[in-house]
């Protein structure tokens, strides 16, 4: 046993004295590596050449390596060209690295933390500035549109100056009631608006899009998280001083061109007298019509024959107008000013930065207005060598005005309600139109929206690559929402007033105080074990609470409208009647609370792994249900690392194949309190009157399931990253299934005594999947030409797996239903003669088209029988038994792309980019579609240039024989012509030239050598090219109140700017 001991002994001293020797032959090489701007490269990689030793620059760029003189060593960093440098006499290296042609965007903002994109293995995409600057655009999301693959940005609702986008990460998230599945917004880490922020402060963004990327946010991001990075404090010993201006004018995208008034009158006459019901325009209005139209006669309309005041339009009228052109101005310019500061040195750096935008709106009558001041400032200073305090602070306010009248009703009535018949103005130049004098004179609506954001972080170092971080965040949101009303009147023929809308004058106001505050804590230690195993931990504990309250009244009796204000009325109606004021007023509280971990780990860059865990609880839920436990998991192989792929990695640089599965908890619900319900009360509501005033009622709550709790989201994602040609050609894969489950949907049916309905349950299961492709190349040519171009595509499905509708109806969800899906007719096409459809209808045995509608007649559409039955029915309307409907097409927006070309040469740079979607299909059932709607009759309907396209088959018609008509006979009293069809259904699909942008930066010499000045020119939404209708456009088709696609136009914008770095 001894001498084995002995033995023993003497192989360990003879192994330590190798390592001393070893160590003995070795120096420390210290270094610093830059870019060639100067700013440190955090990260950088380096390593003795032919050897496993290897270590990474710090924060500052600084890094310390042990090597034998004579070795070589190579520092690399994503983006640049790697370098070279013998260890000879010099024990310190100044380094710069150039940039390559392909800049990877080597570190990646990830939550609580960056990683680089080489160890990534979320599904992340990244937008940089550049995809930012300059664009002519009010906030970021407009800028964001189509540049990041997956992330879905919609202005269905139009171009209004407030208005807010839909915006979804990977497609539909959830369908359950009373749920949200919208993307969680962090700006600096702190949940924020990102349409009310100044986009030139913006730095980055990373959109995180599957479980592994998402999950460390919990269930408040289960679809995906937008994180917004602001610009940073530069360490400066001069101040940077950046200014930019941009002036810019605006025109509508896409208006639709009304019929002149004597073809619309021709197109009402022939949809009533088709219904057996008479002429609209008796043979004096339209002579009149036509003589007005050929500037035989100046006088719009003629006096109603029982009173003083003028006809009235819809009645008398013979204007000849396209209210279209009439509403809307032609231009609409808008300015834009930023300025900011950075600088710092020594332990103390700073950002100041300040915006103002004022965007005016194309109202014609009355004004529409937005303007938008914000300011922001960041001071990072070093306390102590272990510990530095960041302070981040914002301030935004939004201001909005709007004609009262300017709502979803006119978009609804716009064309019905505006014939081209009806006078603008009567014979004495007075303005005539009601809904022109509404938008003048009917009052005015304002609203302020103002933001405080507040942030505060400190960072403890106590030992290198170990940090413990706290922040504590606020933000403060307040709302105000004020409009008044006031009658408004046109003018009879003797200039008295004449007849007059809205005739009691009111003021109303609407606060909201949202306070919001949140904690973090956590901590992360970064550590390589033997050359090889690099390992990084994060743990931390997040809470939030968000304070809600609202206030509203309104009163009637305005006194004076240069002071609307509640205390400015007199609470009588204009018949002298007092009327109660109204008011209204909540409440509301939520918190969260949350505990994280993330274990990062990879081998030599090659093998990668990350663990996340999530343990949550919502005050949304039942004490019982508040806390949920959510995994998620990552690895990566990065294969070109291996050394059997040998001589390929001279052209394939980088490959990457990565994986992830999570599971997480879903809480945003539109409600704070989903499991409770309150008593209904109502004030001054009651039908009948107790002493001449309405009473107060109250109705008793509805039930409540008590086993509510989170919708379970589970996603796996399966990606590749490549680089190719020395990083030139590069980009990346994914395809996703993202499981949904227990929305909470209807339960099971009850009988009819439970009084009330039946309580909500989590019963609903849905599936969406795709995927996302990404491919960029980008060069730079020896003689300073450089250019790129770079093509984004997703795609998004989803199909619902579990709903109860025991019945399968097509008026409900149902198990096995693809969203988006549009049930209806084949259509065969419109019969040009009797006799071609009374063949047609002889096909058809065992009942024709009854079901759909009776005298059939020539002009009339013919509808196929598909399930060969002898007639055509929609069955029992179910799935099971649809008769001849089947699913004829998808709302879905199906491959969303993105195009980008740029190129850049002795300060010429130029960029164009499109935007737009592959496949999408839209039935639009609306009047603004079909011109005469006939289930409406004429107060529901209108005529566009495109609806005289409609079948006639008299050779003597004003407008002409039309037997290969696109639009059936027009004809009021019944819809048979205007079913769910495959003949009207429209391809929604689109290309958009979203941006196009030339630019020109002064050469830097003589005084401006330290300087930056750019000038340029940019285009926005300047092409769209469509199949569908020209009267909609593709993004707003089925936006506007009740979906009938009449909304704010688009803006086309053409803008000129200036940036200026001093």
């Amino acid at each position: 046993m001894k001498p084995t001991l002995k033995k023993l002994n003497s192989l360990v001293v003879l192994f330590v004295i190798s390592i001393g020797l070893g160590f003995a032959q070795q120096i420390k090489v210290r270094g610093i590596v830059k870019d060639q701007s100067g700013q440190p490269l955090p990260g950088a990689t380096v390593q003795v050449k032919g050897s496993t030793v290897g270590t990474i620059t710090d924060a500052e760029g600084a890094f310390a390596i042990g090597a034998e003189p004579g070795a070589v060593i190579t520092v690399s960093y994503i983006g640049f060209v790697t370098q070279e440098n013998k260890v000879e006499g010099n024990r310190f290296l100044s380094l710069v690295l150039t940039e390559d042609a392909q800049k990877l965007d080597e570190v990646i903002i990830v939550g609580y933390g960056t990683q680089k994109k080489v160890n990534l293995t979320g599904a992340v995409g990244v937008v940089d500035a550049d995809a930012i600057e300059s664009r002519p655009v009010q906030n970021a999301f407009q800028a964001l549109q189509g540049v990041s693959a997956g992330l879905n940005i919609n202005y269905t609702n139009g171009g209004l100056l407030n208005a807010r986008p839909d915006i979804n990460i990977r497609g539909i998230a959830t369908i359950g009631e009373g749920s949200t599945g919208n993307a969680l917004v962090l700006i600096d880490g702190m949940e924020g608006d990102l349409n009310s922020i100044n986009p030139q402060d913006i730095e980055s963004i990373s959109v995180l899009k599957d479980a592994a990327a998402s999950s460390i946010y919990g269930s408040r991001a289960p679809f995906g998280v937008i994180l917004v990075t602001t610009k940073k404090p530069q360490s400066k010993e001069a101040a940077v001083i950046n200014y930019s201006a941009n002036f810019r004018f605006a025109t509508p995208v896409n208006l639709p061109t009304m019929m002149d008034s004597y073809s619309f009158a021709t197109y009402m006459n022939d949809a009533n007298t088709n219904a057996g019901w008479g002429n609209v325009f008796n043979e004096e209005r339209m002579q009149r019509i036509w003589d007005y139209q050929h500037g035989i006669i100046t006088t719009s309309t003629i006096q109603d024959p029982n009173s003083t005041k003028w006809g009235d339009g819809y009645d008398y009228g013979n204007d000849n107008i396209d209210y279209y052109q009439v509403y809307y101005k032609q231009w609409a310019p808008t300015q834009e000013q930023n300025l900011s500061f950075s600088g710092g040195k020594n332990k103390t750096t700073y950002y100041l930065s300040s915006n103002y935008l004022n965007q005016n709106g194309f109202i014609a009558y009355g004004e529409d207005r937005y303007t938008r001041f914000t300011t922001s400032a960041k001071i990072n200073t070093a306390l102590k060598d272990w510990l530095s305090l960041n302070i981040n602070m914002k301030f935004v306010e939004e201001n909005y005005h709007q004609p009262r009248r300017l709502n979803d009703q006119l978009f609804d009535d716009m064309a019905r309600q505006m014939w081209p018949t009806k006078p603008l103005y009567d014979p004495n130049g007075n303005l005539y139109d009601d809904h022109a004098i509404g938008l003048r004179d009917g009052g005015i609506l304002t609203t302020t929206n103002s933001w405080l954001y507040q942030q505060a972080q400190f960072v403890i170092t106590p030992l290198k690559d170990w940090r413990i971080i706290l922040e504590s965040n606020y933000r403060n949101n307040t709302y105000n929402r004020k409009q008044f009303s006031t009658p408004y009147y046109n003018l009879d023929i003797n200039g008295n007033q004449g007849n007059t809308w809205d005739v009691d004058s009111s003021v109303s106001e609407y606060y909201s105080f949202n306070r919001y505050f949140s904690n973090n804590l956590y901590t992360d230690y970064e550590f390589i074990l033997n050359n090889a195993h690099r390992f990084k931990l994060l743990a931390g504990f997040q809470n939030e609470i968000n304070r809600y309250k609202d206030l509203g009244a309104g009163r009637l009796g305005l006194l004076k409208t240069d002071f609307p204000s509640i205390n400015t009325t007199t609470g009588l109606s204009s018949a002298g009647l007092e009327v109660p004021p109204s008011a209204s007023g909540m409440y509301a509280e939520w918190a969260t609370a949350g505990f994280f971990g993330r274990l990062n780990y990879d081998f030599n860059s090659k093998y990668l792994l990350e663990i996340n865990l999530r343990y949550d609880g919502s005050s949304r839920f039942s004490q019982s249900k508040q806390w949920g436990l959510f995994p998620s998991a990552s690895v990566g192989w990065n294969v070109a690392e291996e050394s059997f792929f040998g001589v390929m990695k001279e052209y394939i640089n980088y490959l990457k194949i990565r994986g992830s599965y999570g599971a997480l908890g879903n809480q945003n619900t539109s409600s704070v309190y989903p499991t409770y319900s309150a008593m209904g009360i109502g004030i001054a509501s009651g039908t009948y009157l107790i002493n001449n005033k309405k009473p107060n009622i109250a109705w008793a709550p509805s039930m409540i399931s008590a086993g509510l709790t989170w919708e379970k989201i589970i996603s796996h994602n399966y990606g590749v990253d490549y680089g190719i040609f020395d990083n030139r050609l590069s980009g990346s894969f994914d395809y996703y299934i993202r499981y949904t489950n227990d929305m909470v949907g209807p339960s099971i049916e009850l009988p009819e005594v439970l009084g009330t309905a039946v309580p909500l349950a989590n019963n609903t299961d849905l599936k969406t999947w795709g995927f996302e492709f990404e491919i960029g190349w980008r060069d730079r040519l020896k003689n300073g030409f450089s250019y790129g171009a770079k093509f984004i595509l997703s795609d998004s499905q989803s199909k619902i797996l579990k709903y109860s509708n025991p019945t399968n109806s097509l008026t409900k969800y149902r198990e096995g239903q693809m969203l988006g899906e549009i049930w209806g007719y084949q259509t065969i096409g419109i019969a040009k003669t009797q006799e071609e459809m009374d063949n047609h209808l002889a096909s058809l045995p065992e009942g024709g088209q009854t079901a759909i509608g009776t005298n059939w007649k020539a002009g009339d559409i013919m509808y196929a029988d598909t399930n060969k039955d002898g007639k055509i029915d929609w069955g029992e309307n179910t799935s099971d038994n649809p008769g001849d409907v089947s699913v004829i097409g998808n709302t879905t927006p199906r491959y969303s792309f993105g195009f980008n070309l740029s190129m850049d040469y002795k300060g010429v740079d130029f960029q164009a980019f499109f935007q737009g979607v592959m496949k999408r299909e839209v039935f639009q059932n609306s009047y603004y579609f079909w011109g005469m709607e006939g289930g409406r009759g004429k107060w529901f309907s209108t005529g566009f240039n495109e609806h005289k396209d409609y079948f006639r088959d008299d050779p003597n018609h004003y407008l002409g024989l039309n037997l290969d008509s696109y639009f059936a006979r027009p004809l009021f009293g019944t819809v048979k012509n205007q079913q769910v069809q495959t003949r009207y259904l429209q391809d929604a699909s689109y290309i958009r030239l979203k941006n196009l942008q030339i630019g020109y930066t002064l050469p830097a010499v003589g005084f401006l050598k330290d300087s930056k000045i750019r000038i340029y020119v940019s285009g926005e939404n300047l092409l769209t090219l469509t199949d569908m209708i020209k009267i909609f456009d593709p993004e707003t088709v089925v936006g506007g109140p009740w979906s009938v696609g009449n909304v704010y136009p688009l803006s086309k914008v053409y803008s000129f700017g200036l940036n200026v770095t001093l």
